[in-house]
């Protein structure tokens, strides 16, 4: 298995930082209000809280400001840059959050990590480029009793191959056509969802929807685009493929929210039961 940092890999670490200048109060709310329905759990205060696949820090500032010990892992500087500055923006003591950087592929780096009470990865492990293993390590981290969030890409088929096809072409491309290309790609998406949204006698444009994206874990419409059509490593997994992969190492799905048929993550909330 070719090894990430061997890869042609998409500028997460950048996208992130371009989205963590809007962050704002109501982002950071609904963040919360996300772990908190994630984990159906409403004060996190004496758990511990591994966010591993960290991004822009926001979900990790969430869970501090909810009572829990915070680590964050991001295998991207841009992204340890972003979770940092966040932090002592507002003003989180270090042991009270720590940020690490590394990736979730480096036994190493796994083996020195405590485990935690909640684990929380979310569209991370699928852009590893060895998804088995990433899940592998992840689910170790989980301390006994202790929960897992995880949110994969759903498997398409023929869709996401063709999906892959896109994401290798954006990586490909100079800088400078790359923002067209997302745009372009993003065009003929909105202009299908439009269509429904007609067809259903709803307003066709897309206006409310990017909104509601706010709404959704406090993200933002463009920022999902750019991480979605330029997102390398990209593999895709059915549900069915997941909690196969877990069930033997103790863990219990708890809750499944699938996208069905079509693309996007899946979201797991896994407990770690003992072995029988």
């Amino acid at each position: 298995m070719v090894q990430e940092h061997e890869m042609k890999r998409f500028g997460f670490g950048e996208n992130w930082k371009a989205f963590s200048e809007t962050i704002d109060q109501e982002r950071l709310d609904e963040a919360k209000k996300s772990l908190q329905y994630t984990f159906r759990l409403d004060d996190f205060t004496g758990r511990v809280f591994l966010d591993i696949g960290c991004g822009s820090g926001l979900f990790s500032l969430a869970a501090t400001q909810l009572g829990a010990r915070v680590t964050s892992i991001d295998y991207d500087p841009d992204s340890i840059a972003c979770a940092e500055h966040l932090r002592d923006v507002h003003g989180v003591q270090e042991q009270n959050w720590s940020v690490h950087q590394g990736s979730i592929l480096d036994d190493a780096l796994v083996s020195e990590i405590g485990k935690a009470d909640l684990v929380y990865s979310w569209g991370v492990v699928h852009h590893t480029g060895n998804m088995k293993k990433a899940i592998s390590n992840v689910a170790s981290l989980v301390s006994q009793g202790g929960s897992l969030c995880l949110a994969v890409y759903n498997q398409q088929g023929g869709a996401s191959r063709r999906w892959l096809r896109i994401k290798q072409l954006y990586n490909r491309i100079p800088s400078m056509m790359k923002p067209i290309y997302v745009l372009a790609v993003a065009s003929v998406f909105e202009c299908r969802f439009a269509i429904v949204r007609a067809l259903k006698f709803q307003n066709p444009l897309p206006i409310s929807e990017w909104k509601k994206k706010k709404k959704d874990r406090g993200m933002s419409a463009w920022h999902d685009w750019v991480d979605w059509v330029g997102g390398l490593p990209f593999e895709v997994a059915s549900p069915e493929y997941v909690i196969l992969q877990l069930r033997p190492e103790g863990f219990v799905h708890e809750n499944v929210k699938t996208v069905g048929g079509v693309w996007g993550c899946n979201e797991y909330l896994f407990s770690l039961q003992d072995k029988v």
